[in-house]
Order: structure tokens, then C-alpha cells, then sequence
């Protein structure tokens, strides 16, 4: 199957329809993936296999819990994942791509430039160096579902959201956390996502 069947299915679950131009910027954004980040260190050795579905795909279906606006913020943001393509996928959305890594943040910053993505601004740092409340706060494989409630809930705006990367594996369950299903037919895998709406 084509890595774009595969996004535009995840985007599609997201609510989002991708178009050819936002199509060609992820394409370019996996090439950056493979030929520099990659070798950086910023994604594992053993993920270029896995670019289009874990990473790009994956990140896609956070679209489904997100508002159409506002500043949202990728805490560790990596390599980009989820931000990037949701910076791509959303142009109305702020995206603020934080990490603590200083030459993460700098790779960061380069892809930004490369893509030409007016939405993204990348801070080097934690959550604390980021300013005022989000209206969402994203974030693959960096903390606990309860860090995330005590750290990220506090920091979103009232009726904000917090959104974790769930599991590939099985069903996560945290109190508090509502399980978000993603469908087997969207990635060839039943996969999961957390949600918590502040109050």
C-alpha cells in the first residue's frame, strides 16, 4: 500500500482531508526522517521501515481529538511526532514543538525551515518554558498517563485537551483517561490514543 493511502486514511479518521500539496510536504518530511533525523539520532535505527504507519500515520490520528485552532503544544517532541504532520495537516493550528534537547530543538528547527511551515515554532526546554495556557498538549511516549494529568491538565486551557500516544500492543486504561479506539482498517492494527478534557 502507498504511504499516502495510508495518511489520508489516518487523516480521514481524523476528520481532515489532505490535499496533493500537503501530501508532498509529508512525502518530503519522511525523506527528512530517513536521510537526516535518522541518522542523527532523533528516531531509532530500526524505524525506517516503520516511517509511514508508527510515525507519520500515527501521528495523523491525533487530529480526531484536537480543535480546529488555537496553540497546541508537542511536548518531546522528537523528531517532530506528532507536530509535524499535524503542523502540515492543520494549517490553523499553532503547533509549538518542545523539546529539552538542545540539538533536537536545532533539527527542529531545521525541518521547520525545510518545509516552509509558518505554524510551527520550536522551543528548547520543557513544558515550564512554555508560556500561558494551550488549548491542547500532545505527546508520544514521554511520561505516565498520571505525570501527564499532574504536569500537561494544569497547563491547558479550560475545555483543552491533553492527548497521549496510547498503545500499539493493547488497550491502555487510566483513570480519569478516556481510551480513544482507532479502528483496525485505519493502519492495518487496532492501535489506542488517551484523551482528558480539562474542566
Amino acid at each position: 500500500m502507498k504511504p499516502d493511502d495510508v495518511w489520508r486514511r489516518c487523516a480521514q479518521w481524523g476528520g481532515i482531508e489532505l490535499d496533493s500539496d500537503q501530501i508532498g510536504l509529508l512525502v518530503r518530511y519522511r525523506r527528512w526522517l530517513t536521510e537526516e533525523a535518522s541518522p542523527a539520532g532523533a528516531l531509532g535505527p530500526a524505524e525506517g521501515d516503520r516511517i509511514e504507519r508508527r510515525h507519520i500515520g500515527d501521528s495523523l490520528l491525533f487530529a480526531r481529538c484536537l480543535p480546529d485552532s488555537g496553540e497546541v503544544v508537542d511536548l518531546g517532541s522528537g523528531a517532530g511526532l506528532p507536530g509535524i504532520p499535524l503542523a502540515v495537516a492543520l494549517p490553523d493550528l499553532d503547533l509549538v514543538l518542545v523539546d529539552r534537547s538542545g540539538r533536537r530543538a536545532d533539527l527542529l528547527r531545521r525541518v521547520t525551515r525545510i518545509l516552509d511551515l509558518p505554524n510551527v515554532q520550536v522551543t528548547h526546554g520543557d513544558i515550564t518554558a512554555v508560556p500561558g495556557l494551550a488549548r491542547a498538549i500532545v505527546s508520544r511516549a514521554t511520561m505516565s498517563p498520571d505525570d501527564a494529568e499532574d504536569l500537561l491538565l494544569p497547563r491547558v486551557q479550560p475545555g483543552g485537551v491533553v492527548v497521549l500516544g496510547g498503545s500499539w500492543v493493547s488497550p491502555p486504561s487510566s483513570p480519569g483517561w478516556d481510551t480513544v479506539e482507532v479502528p483496525a482498517s485505519i493502519l492495518d492494527q487496532q492501535v489506542w490514543l488517551l484523551m482528558m478534557r480539562a474542566k
